[in-house]
């Protein structure tokens, strides 16, 4: 295959190029709005009791509240309050997008009012329609009393329409940030100008084509406009990687043999093979996020299945096509020292710092291994006191008019009155009734509300829980009332996040066995060994471990706040791990694969056992390093975001590669190989 791929190459350049650019161009023409048609975070699975209970409320006639109206310096017992409050319920009520108003005047409670008794809030309900009309719909009202005084609109239909907003003006700074270091970088990595400019080339079709592929997708599915994260962070990264893999290897031979078909041939066929079976790696370890149902991890699955495979594509056909028109000014543009340096490279083989420390690793392979691996586990230990917390407002920076409505809820009324446990009840009003009192003898209701007649004999009973959202008496709650007699259905924030955590309990053995089994497959078919992939696996294993464990201690536990620019939720978002998992295994096996090809190349090329790891790590050790500080840049400026879940997965990103090219591609490797021998 890489045979026939060199040839047509080196026959056609021009083109391969030619046909490039205008898929470019469509690309880019087509992909350009793609966010204008990406849905909310989405972290729901339609198969479980919330999201059914849900559908059967709003069936019949039920309207969640989506915007909350939040009037200050008021007071709702005085004449002037109160018509002030009546003018802003009826002009909301007016508006043919919202269902009903919900205020003090409307149900006499003082559940709408602060507890200073300066303040009140409106609850807007507003008209079934899609994620997408829903959070259009939040910002129209929200624009409709924008610069009224004492006045500000949150609620979750406005705060994902924050997020979606937040998200995209941070990508866009994001880009701006890491663009300019990565080509300087890039300058100091790849040794020249032209060189340099490459990586960028690659990665930038490859966005292009992504952002293609998920607006096609955006027609036939829902997809999160979290995808484009991927597309960004991913794209850049694996064109880095792969650009370096590729335009390294070229180097090397045209420093043995000089620029022509030979070179061509060599690179593709060992380069190039790493590049395809790397890819596969990465894309399968995304593509098992299929297998969720929620709409965040499934739209990360597809947008990273197709940014590794047209990431390898382009790898593979333009940036080789390039190389044969360059030739030797691949090297053009490079400063002197970079060039001598750049073909000191190019030669050497048994000398340099890798391979003198790969020399002191496999003499003491044991001891080695067991200091890396300790390492490692004791950055995971933090994991075992993991807490989980689900996307709301608070991920918003503190300057989101929704974030700040929620903080107001929370501190200065009534508690958790904004986010109580929704009961969908069948069978008529003796039931409701019957189960409304029952609900007011759990000990950790705080609030029962009467019930609500629906359509269908169908009736709605709010039930407010005595502790926060997602904490364990709430949770208890929330499996209590499911306990109840009867035909009820539970939803509400905390019954959401229970089923959130039962779905992917449900699906992560398989999403698991897909990225193992792929890994193993991938690597056997690349080494022939059973050994090398189950080592991959177990090594990926520890890495991820130390990982996870950095970021509790970062986020969860609120270390580093003031440096990094959050409020800590007190918990990580269980889907954001799931992502970084994937994307860390996929990274991981990418590194790995590289470097085992090397080691095999050596040992078949004639060198021993030992030999052959020093060499394969002396070839990689300078690429490795630099393609996974390029890329911990490249995900890293994510860390700008000011969103939280941004923020967690570009660190976590980073800090993984940059653990996976020390601590375990130079240390933990080597020694494992040649603990394990001819094995």
């Amino acid at each position: 295959m890489m045979e026939r791929l060199a040839q047509l190459v080196e026959r056609r350049p021009k083109r391969i190029l030619t046909f490039a650019a205008v898929l470019f161009v469509l690309a880019a023409a087509l992909g350009a709005g793609v966010a204008d048609r990406l849905d909310p975070f989405g972290a729901d699975d339609p198969d479980t009791e919330s999201a059914i209970a849900d559908e059967r409320l709003e069936q019949a006639g039920f309207r969640e509240t989506g915007v909350v109206v939040l009037v200050r310096n008021v007071d709702v017992s005085s004449p002037d309050g109160r018509e002030r409050i009546e003018t802003l319920a009826r002009r909301l009520e007016r508006r043919p997008d919202v269902a009903s108003v919900t205020s003090f005047l409307s149900t006499g409670s003082r559940d709408f009012v602060a507890r200073d008794g300066d303040a009140t809030y409106l609850a807007v309900a507003l008209e079934p329609t899609d994620d997408r009309g829903r959070l259009e719909t939040a910002e129209r009202i929200a624009g409709s009393v924008a610069g009224e005084r004492d006045v500000s609109v949150g609620g979750p239909a406005l705060a994902q329409a924050q997020v979606n907003e937040q998200v995209e003006r941070d990508l866009r700074m994001a880009e701006l940030l890491a663009f300019p270091l990565l080509f300087l970088l890039s300058l100091l990595f790849f040794r020249g100008l032209v060189a340099a400019l490459l990586p960028l080339l690659v990665g930038g079709l490859s966005i292009a084509g992504t952002f293609l592929m998920l607006r096609l997708a955006s027609e036939m599915t829902s997809v999160s406009i979290f995808a484009m994260n991927v597309a960004i962070g991913l794209g850049l990264g694996l064109a880095i990687d792969y650009s370096l893999f590729v335009v390294s290897r070229y180097r090397e031979e045209i420093a043995r043999t000089g620029p022509g078909p030979r070179a061509m041939r060599r690179t593709l066929a060992t380069a190039g093979r790493t590049v395809l079976f790397s890819s596969l790696t990465v894309a399968g370890a995304l593509a098992s996020l299929l297998v969720f149902p929620q709409r965040f991890l499934y739209s990360m699955g597809i947008a990273g299945f197709f940014v590794a495979l047209i990431s390898a594509a382009i790898a593979l056909t333009v940036l080789p096509a390039v190389l044969t028109l360059l030739g030797t000014r691949v090297n053009a543009l490079a400063p002197r020292f970079l060039a001598r340096r750049s073909e000191r490279e190019a030669r050497k083989m048994q000398q340099g710092l890798w391979y003198r420390l790969t020399r002191i690793v496999i003499r003491f392979p044991g001891r080695t291994a067991a200091a890396a691996a300790a390492l490692l586990v004791a950055l995971s230990l933090p994991v075992l006191g993991i807490r989980f917390t689900a996307v709301d407002a608070q991920v918003l920076p503190a300057s989101a008019s929704a974030r700040q409505v929620d903080g107001a809820l929370e501190a200065d009324f009534p508690p958790y009155r904004d986010t109580p446990l929704t009961l969908a009840i069948g069978g008529g009003a003796g039931d409701a009734t019957r189960i409304a009192d029952a609900a007011r003898e759990l000990p950790t209701a705080a609030a029962v509300r009467p019930p609500r007649e629906l359509e269908g004999r169908t009736y709605a009973v709010d039930v407010v829980s005595a502790a926060p959202p997602l904490s364990g008496a709430s949770k208890d709650l929330a499996r209590d009332l499911r306990a109840l007699e009867g035909d009820v259905l539970v939803t509400g924030t905390t019954a959401h996040y229970l089923d959130l955590q039962g779905s992917l309990g449900d699906h992560l053995p398989l999403a698991l066995a897909i990225v193992a089994a792929l890994t193993v497959a991938v690597l056997f078919a690349m080494t022939g060994s059973l050994i090398l992939p189950l080592k991959q696996v177990v090594m990926n294993g520890l890495g991820l471990g130390a990982v996870f464990g950095i970021l509790v201690l970062v986020f969860q536990d609120g270390r580093l706040e003031g440096l990094l620019g959050y409020s800590s939720q007190g918990g990580l978002e269980a889907t954001q791990l799931l992502l970084l998992f994937a994307t860390v295994f996929g990274l991981s096996t990418d590194y790995g694969v590289f470097l085992l090809a090397r080691i095999k190349e050596a040992r078949d090329g004639g060198y021993s056992d030992s030999e052959a790891i020093a060499v394969g790590l002396e070839r990689t050790g300078r690429i490795v390093t630099a393609a996974a500080l390029l890329f911990a840049v490249a995900f890293g400026a994510f860390v700008t975001s000011d969103v939280v879940v941004l923020k967690v997965l570009g660190l976590g990103t980073a800090i993984a590669v940059l653990i996976d090219a020390t601590i375990i591609r130079a240390l933990l490797v080597p020694s494992l190989m040649q603990l394990l021998g001819r094995w």
